[in-house]
């Protein structure tokens, strides 16, 4: 029977408030970034209110190009980007823009998905009453997509766990660099236990949150 005596719980605590703070506050930009980026995707493509062919294709090769990258490679390329923000590349902070940088082109996808979806008549009538892009946007297109928006939030909250995970190979701190170093280079497999146990437990409580917004907005 395990018992856990190379576990130092102080240690662990600190990982998760680590990880729970990694994974806030990279959603939160990648919610404002991604969310912009996949709305503008979305009008800037065929049939759509502010149809631009050239536009379409250029940021679109670009978030393909983004999420094609292994995130561990894109952690090591934007390493210049990620020390002028920050000021350091390790730790937490300098987890926090590779994070962004991965997920931010997820996120614009999936905006962009849950957006094609709300019935293109609705935006008409809403056009045949004079409502402006901008009204469209805000009062129809974010409102009738939102089930499908909260879905996008809880999937990329649920991958960015994943990525917290993987910064711990560039010492990115949090539960994933805890793993690495104590549970994979020192063997101590009662370390990687507990460390996993806890992602999985915070997986599970972001999707079941997440699950419980979309049934509740999708009644309404």
């Amino acid at each position: 029977m395990m018992s856990f005596e190379n576990v130092r719980w102080p240690e662990i605590w600190d990982a998760t408030k680590d990880t729970l703070y990694m994974m806030a506050a990279s959603l939160l930009f990648t919610i404002i970034l991604g969310l912009m980026l996949g709305i503008i995707l979305f009008l800037t493509s065929r049939r759509q209110l502010l149809e631009q062919p050239v536009v379409y294709a250029v940021l679109s090769f670009i978030v393909n190009v983004l999420r094609s990258v292994p995130f561990v490679i894109l952690m090591i390329l934007i390493m210049p980007v990620t020390k002028m923000l920050t000021g350091t590349t390790l730790g937490v902070e300098g987890s926090i823009p590779p994070l962004v940088a991965a997920a931010t082109p997820f996120f614009a996808r999936l905006v962009e998905t849950s957006l094609r979806e709300v019935d293109r008549g609705v935006v008409e009538a809403a056009q045949a009453m004079g409502a402006s892009n901008w009204d469209i946007v805000r009062r129809v297109l974010l409102k009738e997509s939102s089930p499908g928006l909260l879905a996008a939030v809880t999937i990329t909250a649920v991958t960015l766990v994943s990525y917290t995970a993987m910064s711990g190979v560039i010492g990115g701190g949090g539960l994933g660099d805890l793993a690495l170093r104590y549970g994979y280079q020192r063997f101590q497999t009662d370390v990687m236990l507990v460390t996993v146990a806890l992602l999985i437990v915070l997986v599970q409580v972001l999707q079941t949150a997440g699950d419980a917004l979309v049934r509740r907005y999708s009644r309404k």
